[in-house]
């Protein structure tokens, strides 16, 4: 179970900037630190244009807290692997081996030309899965010698040492090649939120591409959705339109960020924020989707019906899930308090 940690901005209402809450570290550490006594195992960190660089970020919040792991999202050549290698290593060292790593190839070619990366999704993918590979040697070889389309290395030296070799791997993506990667390299494939019968046939597809690597027992399945979670569904349904009314501005926006997105998970939830009165079933409920990117879809609902809601997504082969809810350091202490004892009965 993972929470995610705002340091792209917090808010209690899309259209009201003055309930905008500010990006401090303070706010970062409230929200890591509601999350952990909730009971999440890990706390994602985001990386991308709108957000506080996920390294620097997590290390303050790994400093000040005991046992939530970070979830460090890494894009492809932000960072050259033999000093990611380093990074991984010197963090695991001083954490006690607290650390994930979540795979991102980027939503758009804007973005990834923004910052100097391959500007094609497919190159970005290649260098991604390039990457991966070439951590995973690093962190668990020695006199490592490799030489591929972007890199090339010739027995570089890691240090501090990791006996456990290179940290667990999540990935997030609907594309083939994030599938792959998936299928080679994840032991966690994050689905944005869907239909539960369409999860459980995605997850049929992965498990068959994973067997023809012999992973098919080792891949898990998690879901990355938002949460809604009040005493009464309707209050929980009072805040959620709140959520999004009068966000006409941000509407707009969305819309034209939309139109430069060429990331297969993007556009699903675009789709998907298309169905009449924005449910999906009676407590899944797109409308996040008109405001923002990424993953928007949320469960809404009283503790039960939340809860119900997310057994539906077990039931469809899910072990997991990576949640986040406006405002974050108050809605991680609800869940925990409400629905984390239901889930784990």
């Amino acid at each position: 179970m993972g929470w995610f940690c705002p340091t792209n901005g917090d808010l209690t209402a899309f259209g009201d900037p003055s309930k905008a809450i500010p990006r401090t570290l303070n706010h970062f550490l409230k929200v890591a630190a509601n999350a952990e006594n909730a009971g999440f195992e890990y706390i994602l960190i985001p990386v991308g244009q709108g957000c506080w660089e996920a390294w620097t970020a997590v290390s303050f919040i790994a400093a000040n807290l005991k046992k939530i792991k970070p979830l460090v999202a890494i894009k492809p050549g932000f960072v050259h692997p033999v000093t990611q290698a380093k990074m991984i290593a010197t963090f695991s060292q001083f954490t006690g081996n607290r650390l994930y790593l979540n795979l991102i190839a980027g939503l758009s070619e804007a973005e990834a030309v923004a910052e100097g990366q391959p500007a094609s999704k497919e190159a970005r993918y290649r260098k991604l899965e390039e990457e991966t590979v070439l951590l995973k040697r690093l962190l668990s070889e020695t006199k490592v010698n490799f030489e591929g389309e972007f890199y090339r290395v010739n027995e570089p030296v890691i240090i501090p040492e990791l006996p456990g070799g290179c940290p667990d791997f999540f990935l997030g993506g609907g594309s083939d090649q994030a599938i792959e990667i998936s299928a080679k390299h994840s032991a966690v494939h994050l689905f944005w939120g869907d239909y539960p019968s369409a999860i459980a046939e995605q997850i049929r597809q992965i498990k068959d591409r994973a067997a023809k690597y012999n992973r098919e027992n080792e891949l898990e399945y998690a879901m990355r959705l938002q949460v809604i979670c009040r005493e009464s569904e309707q209050e929980a349904w009072d805040f959620a339109h709140q959520l999004v009314e009068k966000a006409e501005a941000q509407k707009l926006a969305k819309q034209q960020r939309d139109q430069g997105m060429d990331s297969v998970a993007n556009n699903r939830q675009r789709t998907l924020a298309t169905v009449a009165d924005g449910k999906l079933t009676p407590h899944l409920w797109t409308g996040i989707n008109d405001v923002r990117a990424g993953a928007g879809v949320a469960v809404v609902g009283n503790p039960e019906q939340v809860a119900a809601q997310l057994r539906e997504f077990v039931d469809a082969g899910c072990s997991g899930f990576c949640l986040s809810g406006y405002p974050h350091d108050k809605e991680a202490e609800i869940f925990g308090r409400h629905v984390m004892p239901r889930l784990m009965n």
